[in-house]
């Protein structure tokens, strides 16, 4: 079965066709990523803003055009953080429903927390210690982290915290200021520490034997490190990020204006306003669990959202 699936996120929008046959997936025919801040100043506002909307339907008619090249027999759209905050939501929503005839999903932080899981530990065995696996996603208005054990979830939870999110809150200058990332890092880490069980993150036993991250920082990190002038998901996937390299490219990134940090080799232009932000996120999520590197992984919501749509 040939199936599509469009994530609309609150910093990124990004499209997505595979064929999916007996609950695998055999071929991934398009992969296709926007910025398109759709969530800028939801937070503030708890409304999406017009010039966002503006962006985001420029984005979706593209997508519209290459969904029709490809012919999926189902084509479906998740809606995240952005728009599951916005007073305006559900009209939007129900707009890109009846406009592109796409089956539009408004998914809540849980089910975000289980597509993702789903999709990262799609081809993975489990631990061969019986270790927890780790798996998380750095979003634009929330980050979800989800714990298990091969394909069965123990713990999920989708926090408020996400890198637009967390920008509009305390970032006001450019480069942001040590005390403004300190009220980010101060912010994430008590979230964090408030939606995480402490059994789940402390003593040898419960530590993530494996730790997978998702989405758009822990990729890029990949791609700088690897100083990649064009992005390879190949290169990218599976790439193991220390704590040591982490910290050695947020210090070079720290000392940039934006408009130096968009000809970072490895930095796509339109992340680089938000990546800062992201490390710091990335940063606390690696503390919480006392991870010294983390496993980047390309497989996420878009896959396991496809192999579920596909199935039911």
């Amino acid at each position: 079965m040939r199936i599509a699936v469009i994530d609309v996120g609150t910093n990124t929008t990004r499209l997505y066709v595979a064929e999916v046959n007996d609950g695998a997936v055999t071929a991934e025919l398009t992969r296709v990523s926007r910025v398109t801040r759709l969530g800028a100043g939801v937070d503030a506002s708890g409304r999406l803003a017009e010039d966002a909307l503006e962006r985001e339907y420029a984005v979706l008619d593209e997508y519209h055009s290459l969904i029709q090249e490809d012919g999926p027999k189902r084509a479906v759209a998740l809606m995240t953080s952005a728009v599951r905050d916005a007073a305006n939501g559900q009209e939007f929503a129900d707009e890109v429903a009846d406009h592109y005839g796409l089956e539009v999903h408004v998914i809540s932080g849980d089910e975000e927390a289980q597509l993702t899981y789903r999709g990262a530990t799609d081809q993975l065995p489990p631990d061969p210690d019986g270790a927890p696996t780790l798996v998380f996603d750095i979003g634009g208005g929330s980050t979800e982290l989800v714990i298990g054990h091969g394909s069965r979830v123990d713990f999920h939870v989708s926090t408020q915290t996400g890198v637009v999110r967390q920008a509009d809150r305390h970032i006001h200058s450019d480069p942001p200021t040590p005390a403004e990332l300190e009220a980010v890092a101060s912010d994430v880490r008590a979230t964090l520490q408030a939606a995480v069980p402490e059994q789940l993150r402390t003593g040898p036993s419960a530590r993530p034997g494996r730790a997978l991250g998702v989405a758009g920082t822990p990729t890029s990190m990949a791609a700088i490190a690897q100083h990649l002038e064009r992005y390879d998901p190949t290169r990218v996937h599976g790439y193991r990020l220390t704590a040591t390299e982490r910290d050695a490219i947020f210090t070079r990134l720290l000392a940039l204006p934006l408009e130096q940090r968009k000809q970072v080799t490895g930095l796509h232009p339109d992340r680089a306003v938000a990546i800062l932000p992201g490390i710091v996120i990335l940063t606390e999520i690696m503390d919480l669990f006392a991870l010294e590197a983390i496993e980047v992984s390309e497989h996420d919501i878009l896959r396991g959202a496809a192999l579920h749509f596909a199935g039911s």
